[in-house]
């Protein structure tokens, strides 16, 4: 046991020296650091010899071996096996059974801080992993325990700290007490020193003209800025697209990779202003021989205007639909009664400007125009069957066919009704027969009746109540200055206030009331005015005395239902 121990501190003597010596030079040099060369609290070389149980026996070439627990390596995630070269940490040169007392924690503990220590003194980053928020910041495992403030985390502040937990970061490190054991690092230093870097190479390289790839670093209204490389260039929203657009965030989003191309760089001011839409040629220039007058394209619509919907042809070529080209026989208020953005739509080219970049596009050119022939289907005097569209103040719109409406106006609505609105006739959506009137290609309109389907009352109003015949009525509505007397259906005269009677009457009232049934001598008939005067004063001078007092009696009390036993008989 004692030469193969021998062998062993021979062969690690020889190993340390790095070169082959005589066996008794090695005894000599053994003896001799076994005297000066180990000193405890040190560092030093060992091989592992055995894994027995739960400790590891270790060669460091003094005159007997150490143990380490086992467990000081499962925690480190390793597991020596024989022959392995360590370094560990002599804690004393003989323990109670003549074995030196080794640790390869504190030696790792130890190479951790000369490895940090270097970092801190050339000024190189150090890497860890982040394991714990803390007040003020994060602790860092970089081997030993590290705090990084919130301040040095990042180029700008961190609002999330927590977002780093378990990410594995590079960091600088800025302040070292090893006798105390304070570490603090800054990532944000490291970071500036690697933008600065990639800013000199960006710099040195930046040329107009030429295509490189960029990060989206912050949006705003007018643009997008660019970060190149530790230099940020400006995307103005009029370079985003050959088209219009109403917001860069339409394209672009923060953090997303975009290929841009340099239009113009201030090297004094280290101003870059950058183009996306150049990456490609300007589609206006071939847009004449595109999109010829007169063809036929189909486009999305992409927005609304009171004016117009805009229509997208291809990426960057839209053109202006206005609303008076939407429809040959409605009138477009706005566009969204027809069309809805996203929309595919059929447009026919009316105008190309290349210099201005503007195209015209009509929607209704698309279908044949059904007032070119409207003459041929409708002719006035025919009556037609159709649907009411919509009322107005002023009358109703009737669709005769899908594009064609016709205007039925109030007044030719009934011969003898006095009508207030359309709606006292007519119902949304209700099926009716009209006579045509009148048929306007140019002014594409059609006028239409109904009351024009039945015969006016009016024209034989002359024969069948000429001046100075009596005539029988009913009393339908009380004014200031008279009654209105119903003769027959649609034929209502009127008893003027002052031709009820010879004597003056204060109010209407006093003579008549709604429902009576009056005998009445015509006055005067008015057929284009539709009029007819009635007089109760001038029946009273064609009857002699006491029989108009018995004659105006009765006339009450027939109009109220009452008869005396004269009458009767």
């Amino acid at each position: 046991m004692e030469q193969e121990e021998m062998k062993a501190r021979e062969e690690a003597g020889t190993r340390k020296e790095g070169i082959a010596q005589p066996a008794e030079e090695r005894m000599e040099d053994w003896f001799t650091q076994e005297l000066s060369d180990f000193e405890e609290g040190e560092v030093v070389q060992g091989r592992v010899v055995q894994v027995r149980g739960g400790e590891v026996l270790v060669d460091v070439g003094y005159k007997s071996e150490g143990t380490i627990p086992l467990e000081e390596f499962t925690r480190s995630g390793t597991m020596p096996k024989v022959g392995d070269e360590i370094e560990v940490y002599l804690e004393a040169k003989e323990d109670n059974d003549g074995l030196i007392v080794l640790s390869k924690d504190r030696a790792d503990k130890i190479k951790v801080w000369d490895t940090v220590s270097r970092a801190y003194e050339k000024g190189v980053p150090v890497e860890g992993r982040v394991v714990e928020v803390v007040k003020g910041g994060l602790a860092v495992d970089v081997g030993v325990r590290a705090f990084l403030p919130g301040s040095q985390v990042d180029l700008r502040p961190v609002k999330n700290l927590a977002s780093l937990l378990g990410q594995t970061i590079r960091a600088k490190v800025i302040k070292l007490n090893r006798r105390r054991g304070n570490v603090v690092l800054s990532r944000r230093a490291m970071l500036e020193e690697e933008r600065e870097e990639r800013r000199r190479h960006t710099l040195s390289v930046l040329q107009e003209g030429m295509a490189l790839t960029g990060t989206v670093k912050n949006i705003t209204d007018y643009g997008a800025f660019i970060d190149l490389g530790g230099i940020d260039g400006l995307l103005h929203v009029t370079d985003m697209s050959w088209g219009r657009i109403g917001h860069p965030s339409e394209i672009f989003q923060v953090g997303d990779q975009v290929e841009v191309v340099v239009l113009h760089f201030d090297k004094e001011t280290s101003r870059v202003s950058l183009g996306y839409k150049q990456r490609s040629s300007d589609p206006w220039e071939v847009v004449e021989t595109k999109y010829p007058v007169g063809a036929k394209v189909t486009g999305r619509v992409v927005s609304l205007t009171n004016y117009g919907a805009f229509v997208e042809l291809e990426a960057g070529i839209e053109g202006l639909v206005h609303v008076s080209e939407m429809s040959w026989t409605r009138r477009v208020r706005h566009p969204s009664k027809l069309v809805n953005v996203g929309d595919p739509v059929d447009v026919m080219v009316l105008d190309v400007n290349k210099a201005t970049k503007r195209i015209s596009l009509g929607m209704k050119q698309v279908e044949p125009d059904p007032w070119g022939t409207i003459d041929e289907r409708y002719k006035p005097g025919m009556r037609v069957q159709g649907q009411v569209r919509n009322l107005t103040d002023f009358g109703a719109f009737v669709e005769l066919e899908p594009g064609v409406d016709g205007l039925l106006h109030i007044s030719d609505m009934s011969w003898t009704r006095n009508i207030g609105h359309p709606s006292d006739l007519l119902k949304k959506g209700q099926q009716i027969e009209t006579l045509i009137l009148n048929v306007d290609r140019d002014a594409k309109r059609i006028s239409l009746g109904v009351k024009q389907i039945q015969p006016d009352p009016w024209e034989v109003v002359a024969e069948r109540y000429p001046v100075g015949s009596r005539v029988t009525g009913k009393v339908v509505r009380l004014t200031d200055f008279g009654a209105f007397v119903e003769l027959e259906p649609g034929v209502d005269g009127l008893l003027h206030i002052s031709q009820m009677s010879d004597r003056p009457v204060g109010r209407t009232e006093d003579v008549v009331n709604v429902g009576d049934e009056l005998t009445l001598v015509v006055i005067r008939v008015d057929p284009a005015e539709r009029r007819i005067g009635l007089s109760l004063k001038e029946l009273a001078a064609a009857v002699e005395g006491g029989e108009v007092k018995e004659f105006r009696g009765r006339q009450r009390r027939r109009g109220r239902g009452e008869y005396d036993e004269e009458e009767e008989e």
